[in-house]
């Protein structure tokens, strides 16, 4: 239930490798969760890059996980809720037949955002909980996800506050189309490894027009592949939320790990209990996108001669938690 000061919303965030759910009360304070993320991998962009068309097989996994929602949504009554898609469903030619299929299972129009707004929404998310004296501003929040990536950087905390956004860029490289488009083989060659770089690190010289990277002074990374990466790299034989959210891990340490499992065979993969069975496939992807923007991020600021940039954060809050805070904020406003 809600009160005049507080409301309570439900946020969907539909990507190309996953779909989220939250709920969550909304008042002067930031959220307070009612039901924690709950997390489908439905591998929506399956060949989204390729064919630009949704499968049907990846429409109906998107539809099964619709309905489990819908469940729970029927158990907790909210005041509103927003459903947000981003890379897949802005790549797809048939994507009103998942959207007319979406508002009739969860009685809402998924919206279709762009990049800008994913990238804003993500800076939101991860930036609204941070508290930390240790994080310095400007931070530089990466989000990686199944089809795009998106950099935004916030302001100094001086001539613009530090969770404000100055710039933003999304990307459409990520986990799921970088493994589709060059990682063809099981495991990677060398050759196809070599493509995927020059392609995401062409990606990345083309945001960096727009963001400065070489202003950042705190990398924080959300998404599923950076905390499957973190967690990997802590050695963690099962996932586990609460050890990966916050934690600094050096990119040495990084760089080890998101290369070693790029190189590994999809079976050797699987038997690490850290990687959720719907990223097996393209976690390695993944690993090479963040393992670039690293790389990137890191030479930028090198190049300005400051404090040396060897570390970053992982987060578990991003574009789901942006989406609930954004949402909640809004309908505060008009009561």
């Amino acid at each position: 239930m809600t009160t005049r000061d507080a409301v309570t919303v439900a946020g969907i965030d539909c990507g190309t490798n996953s779909i989220r759910l939250k709920i969550a009360s909304v008042d002067a304070d930031g959220v307070h969760e009612i039901v924690p993320r709950m997390l489908r991998v439905i591998r929506l962009g399956q060949d989204v890059d390729k064919t630009h068309r949704f499968a049907p097989e990846a429409l109906d996994r998107a539809y099964a996980a619709a309905r489990e929602f819908a469940g729970v949504l029927a158990q907790h009554p909210v005041d509103g809720i927003r459903f947000v898609a981003t890379s897949a469903t802005r790549d797809a030619a048939n994507r009103q037949e998942f959207e007319d299929a979406m508002q009739r299972i969860l009685g809402v129009v998924p919206e279709v955002i762009p990049g800008t707004e994913e990238a804003a929404l993500s800076f939101l998310g991860a930036t609204g909980v941070v508290r930390r004296a240790d994080l310095k501003p400007p931070y530089l929040v990466v989000d990686l996800g199944g089809g795009s990536t998106e950099l935004v950087l916030g302001g100094d905390g001086v001539e613009l506050p530090a969770t404000s956004v100055k710039a933003g860029y999304s990307m459409n490289i990520g986990s799921v189309r970088m493994t589709e488009r060059h990682l063809c083989d099981d495991p990677p060659t060398q050759e196809q490894i070599d493509a995927a770089i020059a392609d995401i690190d062409a990606h990345i010289e083309e945001a960096a027009e727009t963001v400065d990277l070489g202003a950042t002074r705190t990398i924080i990374g959300v998404s599923g592949t950076v905390t499957t990466m973190t967690a990997l790299a802590m050695g963690l034989k099962v996932y586990d939320h609460a050890k990966v959210d916050g934690r600094r891990i050096a990119f040495d340490q990084a760089y080890e790990v998101d290369d070693r499992f790029l190189r590994m065979s999809r079976a050797e993969r699987s038997t690490y209990k850290t990687i959720h069975p719907g990223r097996v496939d393209v976690v390695g992807g993944g690993a090479l996108v963040w393992n670039r923007v690293l790389a990137n991020v890191g030479a930028a600021t090198a190049a300005r001669g400051g404090e040396p940039l060897d570390s970053f954060i992982a987060s578990e809050h991003g574009l789901l938690d942006g989406i609930v805070l954004d949402y909640g904020r809004r309908l505060l406003a008009v009561r």
